[in-house]
Order: C-alpha cells, then sequence, then structure tokens
C-alpha cells in the first residue's frame, strides 16, 4: 500500500514539475521579465538558472514583439522579433531576461531554455 502511495505522490510531483507555464500573453502595456531575478519572481522556470544557457523565445501570436536582456538594470541588448520566428538568445549568469509588448496590441509567446554545451 506503502508503495502505491509514493508512486502515485512521485507522479503527482513529476506531472507539476515539469508543467511550467512556457506560453506567455503579452498585453500591450505589460512587459514582463521572464527570468533572473531568482526563484518564484521569474515567469519561466530556468532549470539552468545561475550558470549561462540559451533562451529559445519564440512568437507564436500575430503581433510583433521585442526580447530584451539586462544585467543589474543596464540593457545588455534588444532584439525585435517577428511573426513566427524563433530567436536563441545568449544568457550569461546574473542576466534577466524580458519580453517587451507590442503598443499596438497583445502578443504571444513561448519561452524555453537549453544548455549551452561545448562552449568556451
Amino acid at each position: 500500500m506503502r508503495i502505491i502511495i509514493l508512486a502515485t505522490s512521485l507522479l503527482l510531483f513529476l506531472h507539476f514539475e515539469g508543467s511550467a507555464q512556457t506560453e506567455f500573453v503579452l498585453e500591450s502595456s505589460q512587459s514582463m521579465i521572464m527570468t533572473g531575478k531568482g526563484t518564484g519572481q521569474d515567469a519561466t522556470i530556468n532549470p539552468y538558472f545561475g550558470q549561462d544557457c540559451y533562451a529559445i523565445v519564440k512568437n507564436i501570436g500575430k503581433r510583433e514583439f521585442s526580447i530584451r536582456v539586462q544585467q543589474e538594470g543596464k540593457v545588455i541588448e534588444e532584439i525585435p522579433i517577428l511573426k513566427d520566428e524563433v530567436k536563441k538568445v545568449k544568457l550569461l549568469k546574473g542576466y534577466e531576461l524580458y519580453l517587451d509588448p507590442n503598443p499596438k496590441g497583445r502578443a504571444k509567446a513561448s519561452v524555453d531554455y537549453e544548455k549551452i554545451v561545448g562552449e568556451k
């Protein structure tokens, strides 16, 4: 009986751990921080938090929006992302990733992360 309860608990934990939000709707007046402020304050779960990684941002909406990378309040890079476009953005340790909306209306994005392998 304990094995069944333990297995069920483990499955539920894995389901909730693996079901982090990856798609976002950006209202025209809403800038969103995706990662960089620490656990509990980020919109996405970056499994590589605290180390260099790539953010994979997809524009899955109908409007252009922009990606902003900052460090300690200083803008490092601003990147426009067109409809149906995918951008791979290098996030160094300590960088913050923001999605900035289109002032003409709602935009929609998907965000994922990838480990940097073999790069020095």
